[in-house]
């Protein structure tokens, strides 16, 4: 009677290398039909899905009369972080810096006991300002306003004024 020592499986290497390359073959199979429906469901399909619609629900006090749609791409869930694409023109943008600029002052320190505003001098080299839509007159962050209103369906009330700040 032979030994079988030294032998994995007691003699015959075959079915365990048979074994061995079908697993590998089983775990690329997965993997790469996994990182194809990976693709595939990222896949934006654009076609005019509004136009199947034939009648809207009816609104309410405050709802609309047609649908919306707003794109967006999450950043990232934790913290959370969403971009809008074409969310504000340049012009806004630079009407909002330019008018945040004009209000900049610098920014104050909370002194410890024994600081004194002299001793302080030259620790905060930041400005900031603060500006709500009411107080806007060219009426650019009243519209920036209602179109996070429109996204986050938050009311502008329950929002905060602009705060900007320029860092130096």
């Amino acid at each position: 009677m032979k030994s079988s020592r030294g032998k994995i499986g007691g003699g015959g290497g075959a079915p365990i290398i048979v074994f061995i390359i079908l697993c590998i073959f089983v775990f690329f199979l997965g993997f790469f039909s996994s990182s194809l429906l990976l693709l595939l469901s990222h896949q934006v399909v654009e076609t005019d899905e509004f136009s199947n619609y034939e009648a809207l629900m009816p609104r309410g006090h405050f709802g609309d009369d047609s649908l919306t749609t707003i794109p967006f791409q999450v950043l990232s869930w934790r913290p959370r972080a969403v971009y809008f694409p074409g969310f504000a023109t340049a012009q806004e943008c630079e009407s909002i810096i330019k008018m945040a600029e004009t209000k900049l002052a610098p920014s104050t320190l909370a002194l410890l006991k024994g600081d004194t505003e002299e001793s302080t001098k030259g620790i905060r080299t930041s400005s900031g300002m603060f500006i709500s839509a009411h107080e806007d007159k060219t009426g650019i962050l009243d519209l920036i306003e209602k179109k996070i209103e429109r996204a986050t369906m938050i009311p502008r009330n329950h929002g905060e004024v602009l705060a900007a700040t320029c860092r130096r």
